[in-house]
């Protein structure tokens, strides 16, 4: 008797746990939960009780953020898209070469393992965890050098989500400075779209192009790694979810007729991102934060600082 009473506390624990996690996930499509507070309660929840559905949710998270950036894209006039793609192009081919040679310079002065070096200088010019896989699976990778770089802009990441918003309001962004801003200096797709959305809806037009716009660049790069290093680019595939995201902008633009639709659509979107935010939060544990040692955490927070302050004086220089 006292067995079976034994065995059943860690399941009845384990069954709480679930139903809180569940009960978490779905406060966050109610609207009243901000991007970055999902994100800091997924975080919060996995570095003290731990993440019930560790091996779904990375999963789930990847499915639902790429198919609400498609929503987003019912929301989004193609004229306006554009208009924000021809601003951040310059922005976005000076500041991606610009980091990826920072960072072989500070992965150097570090001494930094190379592929993680590399790895994490990637995610920072490009756009985070999706960069770094891309690149990882044309350079054959070795699974510490890929949990090292994508734990180390995960980081960041969260931590840009966090600070971004309140620091474009201290500095007097407009939304158009911010949201460029934001696309340039923030790592992962999901948080800068969430950081863009907590600032504006014209904040959030910008950003998400520009991100996207700056996420295509993934297939050049890695291929032009891959032919350096006399390597075949076949795993590297072109990120659909984009282009789908222009399609659902051109159906807005060219039958603005359903306007309705397109804003519940675009709203359904907005929550998927928050609860994406929540899930990728939740993502991050002790385990994996014990695995990211100082040289590449400290190569990280260099790039990421110099990225942010050149991108920021760029933005304010030349956006008024």
């Amino acid at each position: 008797m006292h067995t079976d009473q034994t065995k059943l506390k860690p399941n009845t624990s384990r069954i709480v746990l679930r139903i809180v996690f569940v009960a978490l996930a779905v406060t966050t499509l109610t609207g009243l939960v901000s991007p970055p507070l999902a994100l800091a309660a997924g975080l919060a929840f996995a570095l003290t009780l731990g993440n019930p559905f560790s091996e779904i949710s990375h999963r789930v998270a990847k499915i639902l953020l790429q198919w609400s950036v498609v929503g987003l894209g019912f929301g989004m006039n193609l004229y306006a898209v554009w208009d924000a793609g021809k601003t951040g192009f310059g922005f976005t081919v000076a500041t991606i070469f610009g980091a990826l040679l920072v960072g072989f310079w500070l992965g150097r002065l570090l001494k930094v393992e190379a592929q993680t070096s590399l790895l994490v200088s990637v995610g920072t010019a490009i756009c985070g965890g999706s960069a770094i896989a891309a690149v990882g699976a044309v350079l054959d990778a070795d699974a510490r050098a890929m949990s090292v770089s994508l734990c180390t802009v995960f980081v960041l990441n969260a931590i840009a989500l966090l600070v971004f918003p309140p620091l474009g309001h201290l500095l007097g962004m407009d939304q158009q400075q911010f949201g460029l801003w934001a696309a340039i200096a923030i790592h992962d797709t999901s948080s800068v779209v969430g950081a863009a959305a907590k600032y504006g809806e014209q904040a959030l037009t910008i950003a998400t192009t520009v991100k996207l716009a700056r996420a295509l660049w993934i297939f050049p790069i890695a291929l032009g790694l891959a032919a350096i290093m006399h390597r075949r680019a076949a795993k590297v595939k072109l990120p659909w979810f984009i282009f789908a995201f222009l399609a659902a902008a051109g159906i807005r633009t060219l039958w603005p007729h359903g306007e309705i639709a397109y804003d519940t659509i675009k709203q359904v979107a907005k929550l998927g991102l928050t609860l994406t935010l929540f899930l990728i939060g939740a993502g991050l544990s002790r385990d994996a934060l014990k695995t990211v040692g100082l040289r590449p955490m400290l190569q990280g927070v260099l790039l990421w600082i110099v990225v942010s302050l050149s991108g920021l004086v760029a933005v304010q220089c030349i956006v008024r």
